[in-house]
């Protein structure tokens, strides 16, 4: 079974956001500094945000993620015709975001002035759950929109 040129580059693109993803998810979690006051970049209003919803803000980069994960299943499960259950999958994925936010978190143990919250951990497997539950929305009213409109 010869692969697609376009099977190729949806692969490569999800590769990328993910790996950007990533890359974001592991530099905020191991700055010395928690707060976000050095990084003089972000937007004030940014930064005061993040302050106050301390635990929420784990959350934002796993929604992406958990996205970028099912989509990447689906990609995957597209090309190859698996027979597996969507849940089983997203299950798997979960889990995967669950080990990711849990090296972030364990990480801080070796960065000096930070320390983990096992409230970021649950935060972040929420928000690739609400990422995840994204994705399974966009698909579904995509194809029913595709479907009554053919």
């Amino acid at each position: 079974m010869k692969k697609s040129p376009r099977f190729y580059c949806e692969k490569v693109i999800l590769l990328i956001f993910i790996s950007l993803v990533l890359l974001f998810i592991f530099y905020y979690s191991w700055l010395p500094d928690s707060s976000l006051r050095t990084e003089t970049y972000l937007p004030i209003w940014l930064v005061d945000w993040s302050n106050h919803y301390y635990n929420l803000r784990t959350a934002i980069p796993f929604i992406p993620l958990g996205f970028l994960l099912e989509a990447w299943t689906f990609t995957i499960k597209k090309k190859h015709k698996h027979k597996k259950n969507c849940l089983s999958m997203t299950i798997r994925n979960l889990g995967i975001s669950a080990l990711i936010v849990s090296i972030a978190e364990g990480g801080q143990f070796l960065v000096l002035y930070r320390n983990p919250d096992y409230r970021d951990i649950i935060f972040g497997i929420l928000g690739s759950i609400l990422g995840a539950g994204t994705f399974y929305f966009i698909k579904t009213t995509t194809k029913l929109f595709f479907l009554n409109n053919a």
